[in-house]
Order: structure tokens, then sequence, then C-alpha cells
């Protein structure tokens, strides 16, 4: 005679059913609603970059302005580029600055530091 085990009744052999239904989860009750529930904030202002002089300065205006400070040839020298050495054109050389990284960074670092020489010299 065998005495059947509690675990047991949770196995049954390939191909046999078990007529037994598994006990149903506990049930959850909801949460009560409370007045005191939390809102979302209040949307705040993005961000600003204060502290970054090229925010909102477009790459047209820093080529614009490097090209009338130093004019064409003088951009040429500062940053050897083809665009600015060749036919130079603003067109042209926002195409070519768009797809070359490396030389964005170039013309970026020359407006930064054109703005701090026009800034030394007393604001020309």
């Amino acid at each position: 005679m065998t005495q059947a085990t509690p675990t047991a009744a949770l196995f049954t052999p390939m191909g046999a059913t078990n007529t037994e239904t598994p006990p149903s989860p506990p049930s959850i009750a909801p949460l009560p609603a409370t007045s005191a529930t939390p809102t979302a904030a209040p949307a705040s202002k993005p961000p600003t970059q204060k502290h970054n002089p090229l925010h909102g300065i477009t790459l047209e205006a820093m080529v614009t302005a490097l090209s009338e400070h130093y004019g064409w040839p003088g951009l040429a020298e500062r940053i050897p580029v083809r665009c600015f050495a060749l036919n130079p054109s603003v067109k042209s050389s926002l195409a070519f600055l768009r797809k070359t990284p490396w030389a964005r960074e170039k013309v970026e670092g020359l407006y930064l530091f054109m703005l701090r020489e026009i800034r030394r010299q007393g604001g020309r």
C-alpha cells in the first residue's frame, strides 16, 4: 500500500490527465483611490545653454562672418580646404562642412577665436 504525498498530486505520468484543478492564486484587491495622488510636474523651460557661445548660431552665419572678417583667401589660409580656396562661396562651403565633421569643428573653433579676438580689441 502506497501513501499519496502532497507532491504526487502535482506530477502526472505522460499521457495521463490530471483531474484535479490547480489552486487559484490569491486575489489581489485594487488599491483604494486617494485624493493625494501625485500629479505631473508643471512643464519647465528646456535648459538653456547660456555658457555655449555657439548656441543658436547657424553654420551659415559662422561661414558668412568668417568670410567677412578674414576674407576667402584668409579663411583658406587658416583652414586649408578646397571649398575656401577654389571658387569659394557660402553655398559650396556649407555643403562640404555639413558632410565633413573635422572641417566643421575647425570652422567652429576659428569662429570662437574670431569672437575672442573681436572682444579683446574692444568690439570692432
